[in-house]
């Protein structure tokens, strides 16, 4: 089996340039290229005559060591842009936290750490009851669970949410940009869609938790005072949870930190494409004609999907390097954004050559996270209302999905439609490449094999109090 070299990364290095009067957030990137073909040199994959397929020992091995690998240094999309590189780099090499149990498989590594808000299950614990609480908005009508459904790899299925209610807004805002997943949320660098500047959980979470109607932003749980503090204070299993997590410490500050250990506990890796490269279980044909694709030449979709996370940002405890890419993905033309409610980096950076560029999200779960793209623009002509019903959801994921692989086949979605190419696409990535409709659909199984069922139900990442009426969403 051919593996592309493209995506082994032996090292890299990673330097944070001035800002410069071109990009305010520019930042440059090297790899060198190990010989690694040697490693998948004259194996292929063995068939157990029932129509399913089965790695040998050694090719297993092989893509192992390739995931973690492009792990450690992603392909990725070639446009790079953030900050803070050397903050995240040094808190990659290990934040003096003791040991907690991720319960990862083997070669899978940990999420990064901060020193100041060390795991421990009574964090984690303390975070679960505050993800479901209502208590955590202005009017106890909405909590982070509102806008993160655990069923659907917590996203919403929804085109975009809405805020709490207040005035002028009875219905709420409508958010400018769809609800991401939570799926391995404490690997990703960068945390939203455009922002470049919200890379912790801990400080992510005061976006939601307090933002005001903006340019760029809504208000969406509308905190205002320490009201919700004193709701907090005075519940008694809340005072219990607070003094094993915190000492006590009942503040803005530990409620923000134990979300964001929360959200660092939901990790997935137990989609029928890793049980298939542990060696514990089997792909499809399609399936698996569809992972050349997803890492072939012709496609490669790798560059902004790659690594054991499926994204070009990520960063965990073995991290050589740090990449922040956001990228245009030829969704819509320049003059298409200017009738748009965000234009990407461009909100954040106010440069032109930002205008259309959002994080490559996780394709992890990616069954479960309709609707897809940072606005929520394709979706299949029938969702399923009960995102447990596996059968519907497959299909309805199959159906847009293949929308959306015949969309960059095309060269983008503007160029599809007869629009110009936005000036901040890549043409080297976006750009028409020739791929049969069978490879397309093979390609297609191969995403759908990427979700992990059993995170849709796990129980530690359950509402801890479903029977109680300000718990839920």
């Amino acid at each position: 089996m051919p593996i592309n070299r493209r995506i082994i990364m032996e090292s890299s290095t990673v330097s944070l340039s001035q800002p410069s009067a071109s990009h305010p957030l520019q930042i440059e990137r090297r790899a060198l290229l190990p010989s690694f073909a040697s490693m998948a040199r004259s194996h292929s994959p063995d068939h157990n005559g029932v129509g399913e397929i089965r790695p040998l020992a050694a090719i297993r091995r092989a893509l192992y060591i390739f995931l973690i690998v492009a792990g450690l240094a992603p392909g990725g999309c070639k446009e790079d842009s953030g900050n803070d590189v050397a903050l995240l780099a040094a808190l990659a090499a290990g934040g003096g936290c003791p040991s907690y149990d991720w319960n990862l498989p083997p070669g899978v590594p940990a999420p990064v750490v901060p020193s100041d808000n060390c795991m421990t299950p009574a964090r984690v614990e303390l975070g679960r009851h505050l993800f479901y609480d209502k208590a955590l908005s202005r009017d106890e009508s909405m909590s982070c669970a509102s806008c993160h459904f655990q069923e659907r790899a917590f996203a919403d299925g929804k085109t975009r949410p809405r805020g709490i209610a207040h005035a002028g807004f009875p219905t709420g805002e409508l958010h400018p940009r769809n609800a991401q997943h939570l799926s391995n949320a404490g690997y990703h660098t960068k945390l939203t869609w455009n922002n470049p500047l919200l890379d912790t959980l801990e400080g992510q979470s005061r976006v939601p938790l307090f933002s005001e109607s903006g340019d760029n932003s809504i208000v969406e749980l509308g905190l205002q005072d320490q009201q919700y503090l004193n709701k907090l204070a005075s519940d008694d299993t809340y005072r219990q949870l607070f003094q094993q997590a915190y000492d006590g410490d009942i503040s803005e500050q530990s409620v923000r930190f134990a979300l964001a250990s929360f959200q660092r506990s939901m990790t997935s890796f137990d989609s029928d494409y890793d049980r298939f490269i542990k060696g514990q279980g089997s792909l499809s044909p399609a399936a698996y004609r569809g992972f050349e694709v997803f890492n072939g030449e012709v496609a490669e979709c790798f560059h902004c999907h790659g690594g054991f996370n499926f994204t070009d940002t990520s960063l965990h405890t073995n991290s050589g390097a740090v990449e922040f890419a956001f990228h245009n993905n030829g969704l819509y033309s320049d003059a298409e954004y200017n009738s748009k409610p965000t234009k990407g980096l461009q909100d954040i950076s106010n440069q032109a050559l930002d205008r259309g560029k959002f994080r490559a999200p996780s394709l992890r779960n990616i069954v479960l996270t309709m609707p897809y793209f940072h606005d929520g623009s394709v979706n299949c002509s029938s969702p399923p209302a009960d995102a447990t019903n596996r059968t519907a959801m497959e299909a309805c994921a199959r159906e847009a999905l293949t929308v959306i692989v015949d969309m960059y086949r095309a060269g983008g979605d503007a160029a599809k439609r007869g629009q110009p190419t936005g000036a901040a696409v890549d043409a080297s990535l976006i750009r028409p490449f020739s791929i049969t409709d069978s490879q397309r659909d093979d390609l297609v199984e191969f995403l759908i094999s990427l979700t992990d069922w059993s995170f849709a139900s796990r129980s530690d990442l359950a509402n801890p109090r479903p029977s109680h009426s300000r718990f839920g969403r």
